[in-house]
């Protein structure tokens, strides 16, 4: 009887602890993170003493980043990034207003300068003397301002001072505010012979600024529109060195094969002297 007792008990402890154990939970990773990271931190007071190395630091004790706090830094960035956008654009649109204004601005100069000149005023009449009555006139009514037409005296000049304001501009590799005048200038003034060099200039302007399609776009309109301008060559040349940037080298070979073909024996000098390293550039046969 005492040894079935006994076994009985046994047996009872047995069935009482085993759901005791399957209870217990095991310890979660971050626990055993946890663990870890205290017992390497009473290592390091043994060791080291109270001045650890930086090297043994581990982990930095900042907090990381939470979802909301890079979610918020993103929604700045991105508030910072269109209103910088809109000031780009707004400085844009304010230069090329500039830029048509200067153009008008130097057409009316150059009407007034061509005006003649205002007869020179009388002196007042001396009371003493009698003199007749003047008859009165009623004054002329002022002619309406209006722009410069080709042929008119000041076009040309009115002109030439709207493409060198561009051209220096360009110079000093303010190619924005340059691209703006140029291209006011060639609006204002059609049929001037500068009008070809201000469109080149404006898609040589985009080259340099490194907006290789806008730049080809350019140089491709200035060549076709007007073929025989004085500036219709250069645009070729450079149409070529715009496609080649934009890694398309046969249409760069096709540009200057046209360059070379269309205009045997026009050709300038320098564009002379940069086309055999263009082609060689862009392995042309």
């Amino acid at each position: 009887m005492n040894l079935r007792h006994l076994l009985v008990g046994s047996a009872l402890v047995v069935a009482l602890t085993l759901p005791a154990a399957a209870q217990r939970r095991q310890p979660t990773p971050e626990q055993r993170i946890d663990r870890l990271e205290r017992g390497l931190r009473q290592v390091q007071e043994r060791v080291y003493g109270r001045n650890p190395p930086a090297s043994t630091a581990g982990f930095a004790d900042d907090p990381a980043a939470t979802l909301t706090i890079t979610n918020q830094l993103s929604a700045r960035l991105d508030s910072i990034e269109q209103q910088l956008a809109q000031v780009v654009r707004a400085s844009e649109e304010n230069g090329n207003r500039v830029a048509t204004l200067e153009a008008e601005l130097a057409r009316v100069r150059a009407e007034v300068q061509q005006r003649p000149a205002a007869p020179a005023e009388q002196p007042a009449a001396d009371p003493a003397v009698e003199s007749e009555p003047a008859v009165s006139e009623a004054p002329a009514e002022a002619a309406p301002t209006r722009p410069l037409r080709a042929g008119e005296p000041g076009f040309d000049a009115a002109g030439e001072e709207a493409y060198d304001r561009g051209y220096q501009l360009w110079l000093q590799k303010r190619y924005d505010q340059a691209i703006s005048a140029l291209r006011a200038m060639a609006s204002s003034f059609p049929g001037h012979r500068r009008v070809s060099w201000a469109n080149n200039l404006a898609g040589r302007a985009l080259l340099d600024k490194g907006q290789y399609r806008a730049a080809a776009e350019a140089l491709l309109a200035n060549y076709r529109g007007n073929p025989q301008g004085e500036r219709a060559a250069d645009s070729l040349f450079y149409l070529g060195q715009a496609s080649f940037r934009l890694k398309q080298p046969q249409q760069a070979c096709r540009a200057y094969a046209e360059l070379e073909n269309v205009y045997a024996g026009r050709i300038r000098a320098e564009l002379q002297r940069l086309l055999p390293a263009a082609k060689a550039e862009a392995n042309c046969n």
